[in-house]
């Protein structure tokens, strides 16, 4: 199957102020997201990539185009509802300290897969709907680009936190343990028997290794001789 490298956002205001911004209007980049943004795309410049899809809030699209002015050639660069945000209904708006004190904040913690947030979405539902988008974007730019294509897919950090415990075959009360910060990079590869996990939370580093794809095999014994620069 194709390459997808999961982006989150770079850091937004509400990011700076601790407020959980959900899917509210006018949450932009700060200029510190604006920096993880370019540096994101100048390290994804040197990868020919045949998609970017964002989530359709205003954070993401920022992100996507920041990676898209910087690519030689002109990936698709579609919308995708199934990547934003998760919907937190009375949550979203109010700081993460306030939140802290919520009788539900616990099992956010350690039991996501029962939090439905009031007035809002599941955690269960959030991760069923960006993981099937995931792999419909993936099979689609493979059956269009090959078995060697790399796209993008820019989101949000619950999102790509969950869909990384997915590829990481974890149950979902688990995926608290990954973290995933603003502008980082995260490289997923769909194989034939089951998906396998190059990279999570990078921030710096060459990913031109990625120009010819990941081809798909069984996992070697031993580690293996690992991906080569071109």
């Amino acid at each position: 199957m194709a390459t997808v490298i999961l982006v989150r956002h770079g850091r937004t205001t509400a990011n700076a102020t601790g407020q959980l911004a959900g899917r509210a209007a006018g949450v932009c980049l700060d200029q510190i997201g604006r920096d993880q943004a370019a540096l994101t795309g100048d390290r994804l410049a040197a990868v020919p990539l045949v998609g970017v899809v964002s989530s359709p809030l205003e954070r993401c699209r920022e992100t996507a185009q920041i990676i898209l002015a910087r690519q030689a050639g002109s990936p698709d660069a579609p919308i995708d509802r199934d990547l934003t945000e998760c919907n937190y209904g009375e949550w979203q708006g109010r700081t993460i300290s306030d939140l802290e004190t919520e009788d539900l904040w616990p099992v956010v913690q350690s039991q996501p897969s029962a939090v439905v947030f009031p007035g809002g979405e599941s955690l269960a539902a959030m991760q069923a709907r960006s993981v099937a988008a995931i792999r419909r974007h993936d099979a689609a730019f493979e059956a269009e680009h090959g078995p060697g294509a790399v796209w993008v897919a820019v989101s949000h950090g619950d999102i790509i936190k969950s869909i990384l415990a997915d590829a990481l075959g974890m149950h979902l009360d688990l995926f608290q343990r990954i973290n995933v910060g603003p502008g980082s990079v995260s490289i997923v590869s769909y194989g034939v028997s089951r998906p396998s996990v190059y990279a999570t939370n990078t921030d710096a580093g060459d990913l031109s290794w990625l120009s010819n794809g990941i081809r798909s095999a069984d996992a070697p014994v031993g580690g293996g001789a690992g991906q080569q620069a071109p």
